[in-house]
């Protein structure tokens, strides 16, 4: 199938092709398609001509559209946001990877690896974290996404897990689909509420500036200007997985969370995060980050404890 459209000028060409036709090679890599552009004859303006399958077609010209309709109203907004950014990081004395919490505490990152972790972020748009409970993988997104809310990079955060059963069926439980699946996202909750503070967080849930979602909900979307996080990825199937990954939309960035010595998937099922440390390994674009007990940050027990366990299943194997 092809599907053509028309730009009236060079201008409107550059703001969908990119620099160095960066765009173009996403949109194809993508939605699996082939994207050719030239120009009219006698006119100034230029053909864009997408070919594929139907389904990619349609995918790819819905993100053109998107680039199309938002470009010049995003940027100006970006601008003015990123003002009053550097003007309140100004105020506050804050360096480069620091947050004001909302009781006045500054959130700072406490090791190498989570330092590393934050420049990751502001690099890259896909990140991949893995490493044991309490090094700081959700809680450094979180505040990552947040700061780019701020500063007018992102317009909306988007958080997802996987919902796994642990002991009991979800249909065996009280209560509508609301009430069981809440207890699955609550841990979420905990990094906004320590960052925003209970009332910020509540506005910025009602107006969807923050949204937290079971992962089966995100099939189907194309999120832009969105920052998404994934966590406790290791719970994944490889098709969940490469659902998530195929959402990120333009001017959006994706950060995958997990602990792969916490699988609770049933024995049978590979974990779609193990699966993408061999699959996605070679891409550039892409970074991975490993953490590992040096990173912990929670009680010092909380170190020992995970230490213990890692000596306990090397002697049992």
């Amino acid at each position: 199938m092809k599907k053509k459209f028309y730009v009236k000028n060079r201008k409107e060409l550059l703001e969908i092709i990119g620099e160095q036709d960066k765009n173009l090679k996403y949109i194809e890599k993508m939605t699996n398609v082939e994207i050719y552009y030239y120009p009219l004859p006698d006119e100034e303006g230029f053909e864009i001509d997408i070919v594929g399958s139907k389904e990619s077609v349609e995918q790819a010209y819905s993100f053109v559209q998107n680039l199309m309709i938002n470009k010049s109203h995003i940027s100006q907004q970006q601008v003015h946001k990123k003002e009053q950014f550097l003007e309140t990081q100004k105020k506050t004395g804050l360096k480069k990877y620091e947050f004001l919490a909302f009781d006045g505490e500054i959130i700072r990152p406490k090791t190498e690896n989570q330092k590393r972790y934050l420049e990751y972020m502001d690099e890259y748009d896909i990140v991949i974290a893995i490493g044991p409970a309490g090094t700081g993988k959700t809680f450094l997104a979180v505040m990552s996404a947040l700061m780019k809310l701020n500063r007018g990079d992102v317009y909306k955060i988007v958080l997802t897990r996987p919902v796994v059963e642990a002991g009991e069926r979800l249909g065996f439980l009280p209560g509508d689909l609301y009430d069981k699946i809440n207890p699955y996202l609550k841990p979420l909750y905990d990094a906004f509420f320590v960052m925003l503070g209970p009332e910020m967080f509540k506005r910025y849930l009602d107006e969807e500036v923050i949204e937290i979602i079971p992962l089966a909900y995100m099939r189907g979307r194309t999120l832009n200007d969105a920052f998404i996080i994934l966590d406790e990825a290791q719970n994944t199937t490889p098709e969940q997985m490469k659902m998530f990954l195929t959402r990120l939309g333009f001017n959006s960035q994706l950060v995958i969370t997990g602990d792969i010595t916490q699988i609770d998937l049933d024995a049978k099922v590979q974990s779609g995060l193990v699966l993408i440390k061999d699959i996605l390994k070679n891409i550039e674009e892409i970074k991975f980050i490993y953490f590992n007990e040096d990173d912990i940050v929670r009680h010092k027990l909380v170190k020992k404890i995970i230490k213990a366990y890692e000596e306990w299943e090397l002697r049992n194997k």
